[in-house]
């Protein structure tokens, strides 16, 4: 019983790696010491005690290694450590500012030239613009025709 101490020693503290390895970027350090820590308990107990007691912990490895891997990533999933899946309006998050979904069919002033993208004042506001493809003089009068994300579509009125 005393020989299976240090093999068993070694299996537990090649899953405690080998948690380890999943929450630590460490570039793949951890699991190569993981594979030597089991690797090395698998050589104890083939060579020390017998070939069936090392079948045994090599079965056991095939099972609890996968299991311990699957439930490693999902506690990480979980953990306050990775990031949320998504990020939605109704927690606040937005991809553009409330007020550009206002400017829908109001009109403004080019503060630059459009080649198609500039510059204008919608609403006393300076706002990125783009047209369609066409070109917009500085100072003409723009009417916004779309707002995609955060591209304020505008052509020239």
């Amino acid at each position: 019983m005393g020989a299976l101490v240090i093999p068993i020693i070694l299996q537990l503290v090649g899953v405690v790696v080998l948690i380890a390895e999943i929450i630590i970027p460490s570039g793949g350090l951890l699991g190569m010491v993981t594979m030597g820590l089991l690797g090395y308990s698998l050589y104890l107990v083939f060579t020390g005690i017998s070939v069936f007691a090392g079948m045994i912990f090599v079965v056991a490895d095939i099972i609890m290694l996968p299991v311990v891997l699957f439930a490693g990533i999902k506690l990480l999933a979980k953990s306050p450590a990775t990031l949320k899946t998504s990020l939605s309006k109704a927690d606040g998050y937005s991809s553009q500012p409330e007020e550009l979904k206002d400017f829908m069919g109001l009109t403004g002033t080019a503060i630059t030239d459009l080649r198609p993208a500039g510059v204008g004042r919608i609403n006393n506001m300076r706002v990125d613009v783009v047209s369609r493809g066409e070109y917009v003089d500085k100072g003409s009068e723009i009417l916004v025709t779309a707002v995609e994300g955060n591209r304020v579509v505008v052509r020239k009125i």
